[in-house]
């Protein structure tokens, strides 16, 4: 059975940071381009937003501007894991985050405006930015 674990949520006050990881069971993560995308409270499915994308091998990345300088995506194929380092946190981050894979070519990083076109994705990690 295949299942991905987010974890490292939390609440936060702006300006602090937090590490996010996605922890992959059932699959060889390595396999996949990896994402993580998030959705704001109050908004729907379709208006969920790709944040950061790695590909399979690790060697390319993407990011959204809003997070653009903020957030550095990382993998450990070893450990089946990848990473979301998020700096710089403002309230507007505020969101349920999740991790994906996308099936594509080992160089090719995910396609970020189209958040909802995982293959799995995992139940999601909270985090919340306010003082």
């Amino acid at each position: 059975q295949v299942q991905l674990v987010e974890s490292g949520g939390g609440l936060v006050q702006p300006g602090g940071s937090l590490r996010l990881s996605c922890a992959a069971s059932g699959l060889t993560l390595g396999d996949y381009a990896t994402y993580w995308f998030r959705q704001a409270p109050g908004k729907e499915r379709e208006e969920r937003e790709g944040v950061a994308g790695i590909s399979a091998r690790g060697d390319n990345t993407r990011y959204a501007d809003s997070v653009k300088g903020r957030f550095i995506i990382s993998r450990d194929n070893a450990k089946n894991t990848v990473d979301l380092q998020m700096n710089d946190l403002k309230p507007e981050d505020t969101a349920t985050y999740y991790c994906a894979t996308y099936s594509t070519l080992p160089t090719m990083t995910p396609p970020l405006h189209k958040p909802n076109s995982y293959n799995y994705r995992g139940q999601g990690s909270q985090v919340t930015v306010s003082s």
